[in-house]
């Protein structure tokens, strides 16, 4: 039991007998543990040199046994630093040949997946592979996860894995999602929604990707979904950034949030064109025009013009008014 401090078998047998007792002589140990005497007296010697026995001035030579939390667990600390320091080693090794065989060979950086099925599977392995984050876009009309069957998640999220996921409005539109969003937000979810997303995505530690190459319904439908299994490269990377930059201008989403942002969606969807006066007031914002100058150049109130805004906050989906501006110039309302 104790080869990993570095003693033998009988080295162990000799060491329990002396901590069994206060003192024992080679022939004590030899008649205890049914050792020849030349034997006893080397093993007793070996004790002695490893610092686990210390000879006595007792006739005939004597020996105790050192306290175990003394002689051994400093051993046992310095096996597991050095086992520590192999395990990294052999990590950083690891790291070095995927990278070298990524480079020789592209079948290591990117894996067609095709099928709902192979999909799913994939999806649910990046999620319980995931050790810090993951990050999604999630658009709306599933193809490999209805809304809600995530269970994968909620099993990452409990141990300690961060998620931040967008939505796009019309994703509240999809059966169930207004509910299951908020389980998610609940049980941890960091979410945030935007107008809409430019592909399907998952990302697990900036390290491995799975993002849509084909568009494809659910099982059954006439075309199946194509999706890219992506590792550790420059695409990776873009993706990520990608993320960031809409991450960047997204509006936060609470619990008691989502049922107004699911509603916003389809008015927002289904709203008229801005008027005109709407139009200018956007301008002057976009600008940089403070509200009182606005008030004076519209010829109405700061409080009318505050409201005004407020009210375009509502329409875009926006929190602040830098997402607003933003929200303003992707729908072409400027």
């Amino acid at each position: 039991m104790l080869e990993a401090v570095g003693l033998t078998a009988d080295e162990e047998a000799v060491y329990r007998l002396l901590v069994m007792n206060t003192a024992a002589s080679a022939q004590d140990i030899a008649a205890r543990g049914g050792f020849p005497l030349g034997c006893a007296e080397g093993l007793l010697a070996s004790l002695a040199d490893k610092g686990l026995a210390t000879p006595t001035d007792r006739q005939p030579w004597q020996y105790t046994a050192s306290p175990p939390d003394v002689a051994l667990l400093p051993r046992l600390q310095r096996n597991a630093d050095a086992l520590d320091q192999a395990r990294t080693a052999v990590t950083e090794l690891l790291d070095s040949y995927r990278s070298n065989l990524r480079r020789r060979d592209a079948g290591q950086l990117i894996e067609v997946i095709t099928g709902v099925g192979a999909l799913r599977q994939h999806l649910r392995q990046l999620q319980d592979n995931a050790r810090h984050e993951m990050t999604w876009f999630c658009k709306s009309q599933y193809v490999a996860m209805p809304s809600g069957s995530n269970a994968t998640e909620f099993e990452a999220l409990a141990r300690g894995v961060r998620y931040r996921v967008l939505y796009e409005q019309a994703f509240f539109d999809d059966a169930g999602a207004v509910n299951n969003v908020v389980s998610g937000i609940r049980a941890g979810e960091d979410a945030r929604s935007v107008p809409e997303l430019p592909l399907r995505l998952a990302i697990a530690d900036r390290a491995v990707a799975i993002c849509s190459l084909v568009p494809g319904g659910p099982s059954g439908s006439p075309n199946e979904p194509t999706a890219a299994l992506l590792r550790d490269s420059s695409l990776l990377q873009a993706l990520a950034a990608l993320f960031e930059r809409y991450w960047e201008y997204a509006v936060p989403l609470h619990a008691e949030d989502v049922p107004s942002v699911a509603r916003g969606a389809r008015e927002v969807h289904d709203a008229a064109p801005l008027a005109k006066a709407d139009r200018r007031l956007l301008s002057l914002l976009v600008a940089g025009v403070a509200d009182k100058a606005i008030a004076s150049q519209m010829g109405l109130s700061r409080r009318t013009v505050q409201r005004h805004i407020h009210h375009l906050m509502t329409l875009a989906g926006a929190a602040t008014r830098m997402q607003l501006a933003w929200q303003a110039a992707r729908r072409g309302w400027l």
